[in-house]
């Protein structure tokens, strides 16, 4: 199946963000894309002093709209995330719509991004998000799809739950910053796809110099082998990609690691 990654400019008014990842979506779909991803906060600048301004309820207005285009376009729509709010309280939430415009799975940021590099980045999440609680898997004709959102990626654990739950493609919209990006972001995911034998996608904002926190792009899918193959640059763009499961079916029976896990000595479970 063809997924098209959308690298969205994000903008301070939020319906314009809206309106333009609609747009992007049609042309997506239009070109072939079955499989849509919006990055991490496309209707919303990111940065915790924008998250209870920006923030709806699901649903809500720009989950609305995305309902919307997934039934027109009859596709799979992966919507990135949005602020939300829900009793009192503000989550990075990631929701995806069939092709009947119904929604398959809302998933909460699980890893808030609370981390301190000296002299480069500092960003404390928790100051304004609380933590979803859950796993968020769905299905497609084509395959199940785990989810998680950008700081989701570096918890190995997560990935080989969705693994072990029959995922074959990952997708993380995330927005990886200037430090952070050039040193992990592909690293991560070439490490997840080969962990778990899978692919991996990822989806970022566009590149804004002038923003308050500016995000690395590249936008990315990785195959089950650890080859990247699709890559965006920095500046807003649609990314396409063929998913070929017939290519991880033959990876995974040539290095059958999923099978010859010593699950006699170790583990990694669910808990809820």
């Amino acid at each position: 199946f063809r997924l098209a990654l959308i690298q969205l400019h994000v903008s301070t008014v939020k319906s314009d963000n809206v309106q333009r990842a609609c747009g992007l979506v049609r042309e997506a779909s239009a070109k072939g894309a079955e499989v849509v991803a919006l990055p991490e906060c496309f209707n919303s600048p990111y940065g915790t002093q924008y998250f209870k301004e920006y923030a709806e309820k699901i649903p809500g207005e720009s989950t609305q709209k995305l309902s919307e285009v997934a039934r027109e376009c009859s596709i799979h729509l992966i919507g990135g995330s949005i602020p939300e709010e829900d009793g009192g309280k503000l989550y990075n939430t990631c929701t995806v719509f069939g092709p009947d415009g119904a929604m398959l799975a809302k998933h909460r940021k699980v890893h808030l991004f609370d981390i301190n590099i000296p002299g480069k980045i500092q960003f404390k999440e928790s100051e304004t998000l609380s933590p979803g609680n859950s796993f968020s898997m769905f299905d497609t004709p084509y395959c199940k799809v785990g989810l998680g959102i950008c700081y989701d990626i570096r918890f190995a654990e997560m990935a080989q739950v969705y693994g072990q739950k029959g995922c074959q493609l990952l997708v993380y919209p995330g927005a990886f910053n200037m430090t952070t990006g050039p040193a992990h972001w592909e690293l991560l995911q070439r490490g997840r796809a080969v962990d778990n034998q899978v692919y991996v996608a990822t989806v970022s904002p566009a590149r804004d110099e002038k923003a308050s926190y500016v995000a690395w792009g590249h936008s990315t899918v990785v195959n089950p082998w650890g080859e990247v193959i699709a890559k965006a640059g920095a500046e807003e763009t649609v990314i396409y990609t063929d998913i070929d499961l017939k290519k991880l079916a033959e990876i995974r029976q040539q290095i059958p690691i999923l099978s010859q896990k010593r699950c006699d000595l170790y583990g990694i479970e669910m808990k809820k």
